[in-house]
């Protein structure tokens, strides 16, 4: 069984000076736009981060789940981690053992081959965890919430090459650790004496949560090829924090030279 990581959501506020704001300082495009998510009250736009995506949600109305979010966590922020399994039967198995930890299915959907499982944030205490598989179960290609493969001319590495992993934060990231790895299927490990789980692609890194937001995804590491880009689309945002580090929509982007 493999999952890998297809997609990261953020939820913002404003959709369109974030999604500037992303594309700008990582130098990636925007991809896609999902009128499907107007059925929870949202708006959507996807860029492509090499082979895998970077979602940023907003509400168009009152009331939404993603409205919700945001007052919960006192602004923008991340808000789901995607990932595509390796076969239908592996998908099903991260649902069951969800199910059998009590996690809660915050949605589902099954069209033809294509089913996607959204587990509910509050039984995963940190973020929405989403596994998806359909009838290619292409890492590399294919992939429904982007719209199939009509995204493959908008991909450019020449800046940010891809995701490395995510850093989900709580005030107890041991027992977030432990619930990850429970329905994931996966053991944890450590790196720099922090718990971590491997997918396919990128590791989930659990840490406690410091930064007065309470738990959330708090951060994403990135594989990048030009820092000094980078960093100066950032000063011009205000959105640089050090050398190694920028923050966009209220998550922290750890730059790693490859």
């Amino acid at each position: 069984m493999a999952l890998q990581l297809r997609q990261i959501c953020f939820v913002a506020r404003e959709l369109k000076p974030v999604v500037e704001d992303l594309t700008a300082v990582l130098g990636i495009n925007a991809c896609y736009v999902d009128p499907g998510v107007a059925h929870f009250g949202l708006e959507n736009t996807l860029m492509a981060v090499g082979r895998n995506f970077l979602e940023v949600v907003a509400p168009i109305q009152e009331n939404t789940a993603g409205g919700r979010y945001l007052e919960r966590r006192g602004g923008d922020g991340g808000y789901m981690v995607i990932t595509q399994a390796d076969s239908r039967e592996a998908q099903q198995a991260v649902r069951q053992r969800a199910m059998d930890a009590g996690v809660r299915i915050a949605h589902e959907v099954q069209r033809g081959n294509w089913n996607l499982c959204q587990l509910h944030p509050g039984d995963m205490i940190a973020s929405f965890l989403e596994v998806e598989s359909d009838a290619h179960n292409d890492f590399e290609g294919h992939w429904m919430p982007a719209g199939g493969n009509g995204w493959e001319d908008k991909v450019r590495q020449d800046i940010t090459v891809d995701f490395l992993g995510v850093e989900l934060q709580a005030d107890d990231p041991e027992k977030l650790a432990q619930r990850w790895s429970q329905v994931i299927g996966e053991p944890l490990t450590k790196e720099d004496s922090k718990l971590c789980l491997k997918l396919n692609n990128a590791s989930i890194r659990f840490v406690p949560a410091t930064d007065g937001r309470g738990p959330g995804l708090g951060g994403v590491d990135i594989a990048v090829k030009d820092r000094s880009s980078i960093l100066e689309q950032a000063r011009l945002r205000n959105a640089l924090v050090s050398e190694g580090q920028v923050d966009l929509c209220g998550v922290r982007f750890y730059l790693h030279d490859i």
